[in-house]
């Protein structure tokens, strides 16, 4: 992993403010509001900086006009797996094949980590389209490790090189308008949430109007290929035959403890889904992905093994022998507050 991710265009820092990019209470305000919260209540989390357990959805977490048995099953299996995680949550699932969408949550905001690298990559694939050219050494040479390594200082590179006017046009043409890139030239903390991000994966897979068919397969082929230890999250539990495409971020900062995001898209000759959870206010990496496996053995059971012979009864998951054991996270933006 490079160095701490900050753009070389950061803004001018002659005012001398400090403070964290898009204060994490600001985003906690928003959710809680969204969720039907009264001023009194947002306020009583003013002193505690974090946020408080999610309520019991009043609809359904999945629907499917095609087929509702199949959502309403994975309605319950998806709350059977959250319940009782106190840690902060979003997903947000699409099943192209079976019509069934499931979202909770899914305008949530959160700090994206690492997982804003997959929205750099599409931009840069899609300004490649726009020019009518191949990609320039620069750029294979960035996105691969940007994708497979999570290398940081190619994030950084392809993100200046692009600039904020290219990255903002793939937001509207993708029709990401709740994702806010972040300031400062922290990518980082760009803000984002599940249905956005759920938008990204229709545009690397389903979509024709975003990429073209060698553009998405160029996007997918650096997800299917990310390095042994960041195959964990969404990826868990996937069925044999099915291929998996992810990029994860695993970020702790001094509020709302650990970032930890996953996205994926799982395809073979019959299946063709995907899906993301979004996490954060928990004490360790380990925790949040135990939130995102116990929601991702849930959709591969259900959807990945549909009109299949079904698994046996599998125990909830614990940290994935796989996954980073440190501390240190993804160093997509700084523990602290930052300047701009």
């Amino acid at each position: 992993m490079c160095q701490l991710a900050q753009s070389s265009q950061a803004a001018p820092t002659n005012v001398g403010r400090i403070h964290s990019v898009v204060s994490p209470f600001r985003a906690r305000v928003r959710r809680a509001l969204a969720a039907g919260l009264g001023t009194a209540a947002v306020a009583a989390l003013a002193p505690l900086g974090l946020a408080q357990p999610a309520a019991a959805a009043t609809t359904p977490i999945c629907t499917s006009a095609k087929n509702p048995a199949l959502a309403a099953r994975l309605s319950r299996d998806i709350a059977s797996a959250l319940r009782g995680r106190y840690d902060t949550y979003a997903l947000s699932v699409w099943d192209q094949r079976t019509g069934v969408s499931c979202a909770l949550h899914s305008s949530w905001h959160f700090d994206s980590a690492s997982v804003v690298k997959a929205t750099i990559m599409g931009a840069v694939l899609r300004r490649a389209e726009d020019e009518h050219r191949y990609l320039d050494s620069f750029e294979v040479s960035n996105l691969r490790t940007m994708i497979e390594n999570s290398d940081n200082q190619s994030a950084t590179n392809l993100w200046d090189n692009l600039g904020m006017a290219e990255l903002n046009h793939f937001l509207r043409l993708v029709g990401m308008t709740n994702t806010h890139l972040g300031e400062g030239g922290y990518w980082g903390l760009t803000q984002i949430t599940a249905h956005d991000e759920m938008r990204l994966l229709d545009a690397f897979t389903d979509r024709t109007d975003v990429l073209s068919p060698a553009g998405k397969a160029y996007a997918l082929g650096l997800m299917g290929h990310v390095e042994s230890d960041q195959r964990w999250g969404t990826p868990y539990g996937t069925p044999a035959g099915v291929a998996a495409h992810n990029k994860n971020g695993w970020l702790p900062r001094a509020s709302l403890g650990w970032r930890v995001h996953s996205i994926g898209v799982f395809t073979s000759k019959t299946k063709d889904y995907r899906m993301v959870v979004l996490t954060d206010n928990q004490s360790t990496m380990g925790y949040g992905i135990t939130t995102i496996e116990r929601v991702a053995l849930a959709v591969h059971d259900d959807l990945g093994r549909y009109n299949a012979p079904r698994a046996a009864a599998q125990t909830a998951p614990q940290l994935t022998p796989a996954a980073p054991s440190g501390t240190a996270g993804d160093g997509s933006a700084p523990y602290g507050t930052v300047k701009q």
